[in-house]
C-alpha cells in the first residue's frame, strides 16, 4: 500500500486533501451547530459560477471560484443580518440562482467536458503542486483564526442574541466565518466536487455529535473523522480505480451510519 507515496500526484493529493479534512471538519462544526448546514451547498454552487466564468473568461477557474463563494458569502449574510430575512429562504434563493447562472454560463462557453466534471465530482489526483501551496497558504490562517476566536465562536453558535449582549463583535465573526467557509469550499471542489464538499463539511460533526461528548471532544472527533475519510477514500480510490472525490465521501457516510447504529438511543 506505501508504494503509492513513491508518486508525485499521490503525494500531492495527501497533502491537500488532509489540509481540505482539517480546515472542512474544524469550521463544519459552526456551521452545524448554527443550524446553517445549507450554507455550504450554497457557497458550492456559488462557486460554479466562478468556475463557469472562469472557464468562459479563460482565467483560473480557482481564483473566481473563490471571488464567487466570497462574494456570495458576503450577501448572503448582509441579508439574514441587515434585512433579517429566514436564513433557509436566503440560501435556497441562492442556491436555485446560482445553480441556474452557472448552466447558462457553462452553456454559451461550450464547456461541457472533462474538465467542468472535475469540478463537478473532484480529481484529487490531478491536484499540481501550485495547487497544494495555495491551499496551505490560505489554510493556515484560516485555521489559526479560527483556533483564535473559538470561544467566541462557539458562544456564537449557541445563542446569537447573548453573545451580543455580551459585547462579542457577532457581525463582525459572523462575516469572517462565512468567509472562511467560502474559501474553504472553492479551494475543495477540487479536491471532492461541488456536488460532495457539503458532506465534507457536515457529516463528520454530525456523526461526532451523536456521541454527546463536549464541545471541544466534539470538534476533534469530527477532525479525525474527516482526516480518516479523505486518507481511507483516497486509498480505496487509487487500489480500486474509483472516483476519489465519492469515495471520500462514502467514507465519511459509513462513519456517520456506524455513529448513528453504535449511539442509536
Amino acid at each position: 500500500m506505501l508504494e503509492i507515496f513513491q508518486y508525485q500526484f499521490m503525494i500531492h493529493a495527501f497533502l491537500a486533501g488532509i489540509m481540505i479534512a482539517l480546515l472542512a471538519s474544524f469550521s463544519g462544526t459552526f456551521i452545524v451547530l448554527r443550524r446553517y448546514a445549507l450554507l455550504t451547498e450554497t457557497l458550492a454552487h456559488s462557486a460554479l459560477v466562478g468556475v463557469a466564468v472562469g472557464i468562459l473568461m479563460e482565467a483560473n477557474p480557482v481564483w473566481m471560484a473563490v471571488v464567487a463563494a466570497l462574494v456570495s458569502a458576503w450577501i448572503i449574510e448582509y441579508l439574514r443580518t441587515f434585512f433579517h430575512l429566514y436564513s433557509d429562504a436566503v440560501l435556497a434563493i441562492f442556491l436555485s440562482g446560482s445553480l441556474a447562472l452557472s448552466v447558462i454560463i457553462v452553456s454559451l462557453a461550450g464547456a461541457f467536458n472533462s474538465s467542468l466534471f472535475s469540478y463537478l465530482f473532484g480529481s484529487i489526483l490531478s491536484v499540481s503542486a501550485e495547487e497544494v501551496w495555495i491551499i496551505f497558504i490560505a489554510g493556515i490562517p484560516a485555521l489559526a483564526l479560527l483556533g483564535y476566536f473559538y470561544k467566541e465562536l462557539y458562544f456564537i453558535a449557541f445563542d446569537e442574541e447573548v453573545a451580543k449582549t455580551s459585547g462579542i463583535p457577532v457581525t463582525l465573526l459572523n462575516f469572517m466565518l462565512v468567509s472562511i467557509v467560502a474559501v474553504i469550499i472553492a479551494l475543495s471542489i477540487r479536491i471532492v466536487g461541488t456536488l460532495l464538499i457539503g458532506a465534507l463539511m457536515v457529516i463528520p460533526t454530525v456523526a461526532a455529535l451523536r456521541y454527546r461528548l463536549g464541545f471541544s471532544a466534539t470538534v476533534g472527533l469530527s477532525v479525525l473523522f474527516g482526516l480518516f475519510s479523505v486518507v481511507a477514500g483516497m486509498m480505496l480510490s487509487y487500489v480500486f480505480s474509483l472516483p476519489s472525490g465519492a469515495t471520500i465521501v462514502m467514507c465519511v457516510l459509513l462513519i456517520f451510519i456506524i455513529s448513528l447504529v453504535i449511539n442509536r438511543r
